[in-house]
């Protein structure tokens, strides 16, 4: 595995960064943009992600940083229910959820194979 010196380096941060502008993009449009609560809701949820991650990583403690990939972890999962939500009220297409929660679930599982490395440093 090749060093990683900056968190932009992770490819779990640079997936949730795609995951993000998708959502961001997704979120622009029509009825979609308008619930504004909604929209920001899911919006926070995916930035959530990359700057959980990022503030992992600045911590420069493992068990501190496997805590924060814990919580971008779950921000992925709440972007995956909020998609749900966004499909059903017809803010976004089947094809976009694909995509969107394709991406979502990438992420998450990044992230949990980042956890699992960090983990077995540990011991």
């Amino acid at each position: 595995m090749a060093r990683i010196e900056r968190f932009e380096d992770i490819e779990a941060w640079q997936t949730a960064r795609e995951l993000t502008n998708m959502v961001y993009s997704a979120s622009k449009h029509g009825a979609f943009s308008k619930d504004y609560r909604f929209c920001s809701q899911i919006q926070s949820a995916a930035v959530s992600i990359m700057s959980n991650i990022a503030e992992g990583f600045e911590s420069q403690s493992n068990k501190t940083f496997i805590r924060y990939l814990y919580q971008a972890k779950g921000s992925a999962g709440e972007v995956r229910s909020q998609l749900y939500v966004a499909l059903d009220q017809g803010y976004v297409t089947t094809a976009q959820f694909e995509k969107l929660y394709q991406k979502a679930v990438s992420t998450s599982r990044l992230i949990a194979g980042f956890i699992a490395y960090l983990k077995s440093l540990e011991g």
